[in-house]
């Protein structure tokens, strides 16, 4: 045999070797711990639902799943570090709309949204509620409409900081209505609420997981959710669009993602280890309990989550972009 062949005989062997070795790896997949990365802190409600679905998935797939809260710049520092990972499944991405926005929030991005990632699946919907200090003059959502269009100039409107949940929720129901409030951005959903409940603050727009507590309490006042159809959470509380408002719907989801390249045996087994998380009796019970839904086993799917995803990229970066946000 000549030298040549020999060489490149040996080539073929040696990428025969770890392609076969890659292939047995990915098949015994999981063989240890794996980490869910939160890229944001500790003690919100991305946290609460990560370490819950993190619990479940663990239950499923026989290995221990540690959560790692690698927070700031709006999830964009511990997304570009799932990105970095190595793509064999044990470092993965629970992340919210931040995941869309932050294209239009920041002039680079070390890593994009699409490109660089495996879509798993949603994991769960989170409605947005309308929400007011507790002695704000407009008795129901229709008295609400009408006095913010003709008092809008002294109207204060909190959210939890640009790029946010509940700034988005609030740029989308001022175009709706084509009203033009005051922005008061916080650092973060619970400053701003302790502001609303102190009468600091007139109006928030926030997801259920926030607020639903507060209602109930009778902290603050809840004029309608963001929704189409009533929450199970908030049965006296009128949707947005049973009021009449259309173009006001809006869900903040979790999706679970992990580094582009990651073996399609290995997606498999985390997207049906998702899939029966989602239809767990115990984990809807205290989503329930957050004012939250699992999704449907169709929307725990790749292919679900990665056209929600471009839809997001799509509609909501024209909202920050009509809105005049500069990107950092």
């Amino acid at each position: 045999m000549r030298p040549s062949t020999l060489f490149f005989s040996s080539v073929l062997v040696v990428f025969a070797f770890f392609g076969s070795s890659n292939c047995i790896h990915a098949q015994e997949f999981p063989n240890k711990p794996i980490t869910m990365v939160m890229p944001y802190a500790a003690g919100g409600p991305g946290d609460a639902i990560t370490r819950l679905f993190a619990g479940s998935m663990q239950k499923i797939l026989g290995q221990q799943i540690n959560v790692d809260n690698t927070s700031g710049a709006s999830g964009s520092i511990g997304t570009a570090k799932v990105a970095r990972s190595k793509p064999d499944g044990y470092t993965l991405l629970m992340i919210h709309v931040s995941h869309a926005t932050n294209l239009a929030m920041y002039k680079s991005l070390s890593y994009h949204p699409v490109d660089d990632f495996e879509p798993i699946g949603l994991a769960t919907n989170g409605p947005m509620v309308i929400v007011a200090r507790n002695d704000f003059p407009p008795k129901d959502i229709n008295d609400f409409v009408s006095y913010i269009k003709s008092h809008q100039s002294s109207i204060s409107l909190a959210n939890a900081g640009v790029g946010s949940a509940s700034h988005l929720c609030g740029l989308l129901m001022m175009n709706v209505l084509g009203v033009k409030l005051n922005e008061i951005p916080y650092k973060g959903t619970g400053p701003a609420l302790i502001d609303l409940m102190g009468g600091q603050v007139d109006l928030l727009c926030d997801q259920t997981s926030g607020t639903v507590l507060s209602i109930k309490a009778g902290k603050i006042k809840a004029y309608a959710s963001a929704n189409k159809s009533r929450l199970p959470s908030l049965p006296n509380t009128p949707s947005i669009t049973e009021a009449g408002i259309k173009g006001l719907d809006i869900n903040i989801s979790f999706g679970l993602y992990a580094p582009k390249g990651t073996p399609k045996i290995v997606l498999e087994k985390l997207t049906l280890a998702l899939q029966q998380s989602v239809t767990d009796p115990d984990i809807k019970k205290r989503l329930d309990a957050l004012g939250i839904s699992a999704v449907s086993l169709e929307q725990a799917t790749p292919a679900y989550l990665r056209s929600h995803l471009k839809n997001e990229i799509e509609t909501l970066n024209a909202l920050l972009i009509k809105a005049d946000i500069q990107p950092n």
